[in-house]
């Protein structure tokens, strides 16, 4: 089943971000070679200036279970890095397109 993985950043955590990011990146490369990622990105925090900053992340996952997506989203570099104030896991039904 797919997992949406919502994630909510601190303030100013573009600086943690960039640091992470590589490690971070790489995680979800993984998932998308073994055929698991639906699609992942950031929420900018502008919609003019895209690339200024961020407000949290979104990861759709294929996962065993609620429990093995919680834990992969747990072991995420930026919840490592302070990134993440809060992040969330649900089940998800794709329906469109």
């Amino acid at each position: 089943m797919y997992y949406a993985i919502l994630s909510e950043d601190v303030e100013n955590s573009l600086p943690l971000r960039k640091q992470a990011r590589p490690h971070h990146i790489e995680r979800l490369e993984s998932l998308k070679v073994q055929g698991r990622l639906m699609l992942a990105g950031p929420h900018p925090a502008s919609d003019e200036n895209p690339d200024a900053g961020f407000t949290g992340s979104l990861v759709i996952a294929e996962f065993d279970s609620l429990s093995d997506a919680k834990s992969w989203a747990d072991a995420d570099p930026y919840v490592a890095a302070g990134v993440y104030a809060k992040v969330t896991v649900k089940p998800f039904k794709k329906v469109l397109p």
